[in-house]
């Protein structure tokens, strides 16, 4: 189970423990299941965590993004350095496995700045961590800021590289290795609910705004949900399930989501699955060549990107699915 998107952690506790009861009632569960909840690592969500511990959560995933208050403020974050860190703290007394989020690639930040932050990082961290290169994105705020040239002082792309690959660096040394492009985890504390999307597997997407894959008698299905809450809620209200019409994906569009997703893990694309969903296996000619231009490596019946490869990902996949 995952809570997340927009802020979770503003649920009472008790809503959460009901919804988890819910679905341990309506679906079949494992042993152990991870039920991951976002949080914001503000001082009055903090206060939750031993609640949300007792209703069935078991792994907290902290939005800290920056170590420091500048970068805060500039990212519009609404926490404190010092609240962060002393969230983080609060999080591992009441959880076994905890995750946070840094970004880089920020405004005037530097390679020597990005390494002590992460150092820092790395310190605390106990299993996971999530590291973004800062993108601006068309159509949201921080994109509307730098088209009026509100974002000065982002690094140029070569510094960015140097970023992502000092981190490469620096989190393998500390035994939390890249298992996807901006994920780490020690051997066995990935995020499982990351993995589903990135394996090509099955979720319910559930809640306003929420999105889903379904494979229901042969055939994937996309569903989602209404973005306004109010107009979710009426639509539960009235006896449905509050879902807008699923959508038939295509096989040829399931391969290619497959590949795009699978190729950012470490573990790569299984290839026979590939050529089922697809229809056809990937050209060997092209594989071949990004084998020699070092981009791409196979084993058995995977392949993977390298080191060099994960850089370029986005021309990797422009390359085979050309």
């Amino acid at each position: 189970m995952f809570f997340g998107g927009g802020t979770p952690s503003l649920m009472d506790p008790d809503v959460v423990a009901a919804v988890i009861a819910r679905i341990r009632a309506t679906w079949p569960m494992a042993n152990a299941p991870e039920v991951t909840l976002e949080a914001n690592p503000t001082s009055a969500e903090a206060g939750r965590f031993a609640a949300y511990a007792q209703a069935g959560v078991t792994r907290l995933s902290l939005g800290v993004q920056a170590l420091n208050d500048a970068d805060l403020r500039a990212l519009g974050r609404l926490h404190s350095a010092a609240e962060a860190r002393a969230a983080y703290d609060m999080a591992r007394a009441a959880f076994d496995r905890v995750s946070f989020d840094l970004i880089h690639a920020r405004q005037h930040q530097s390679l020597a700045d990005w390494r002590a932050e992460l150092t820092e990082a790395l310190a605390m961290a106990v299993d996971h961590l999530s590291l973004y290169q800062l993108t601006i994105e068309e159509g949201t705020a921080f994109g509307a800021r730098h088209a009026a040239g509100g974002l000065r002082g982002l690094p140029d792309d070569d510094l960015a590289a140097d970023m992502y690959a000092l981190t490469q660096e620096l989190c393998g040394g500390a035994g939390m290795p890249a298992y996807e492009v901006s994920n780490h985890a020690r051997p066995g504390a990935e995020s499982r609910h990351n993995l589903i999307y990135w394996r090509g597997g099955d979720w319910a997407g559930i809640g306003p705004g929420a999105h889903g894959r379904l494979t229901i008698g042969g055939r994937r299905l996309a569903t989602s949900t209404p973005l306004a809450p109010g107009a979710w809620l009426e639509a539960v209200e009235r006896g449905g399930s509050g879902a807008l019409a699923d959508v038939v994906v295509p096989p040829d569009e399931h391969a290619a989501e497959y590949l795009m997703m699978s190729l950012r893990l470490t573990e790569g694309t299984e290839l026979a699955r590939h050529a089922r969903l697809a229809g056809a296996p990937l050209d060997p000619g092209r594989i071949d060549a990004l084998v020699a231009d070092g981009l791409v490596r196979g084993a058995g019946d995977r392949l993977a990107c390298t080191d060099a490869g994960r850089v370029v990902l986005n021309g990797v996949l422009r390359v085979l699915m050309a």
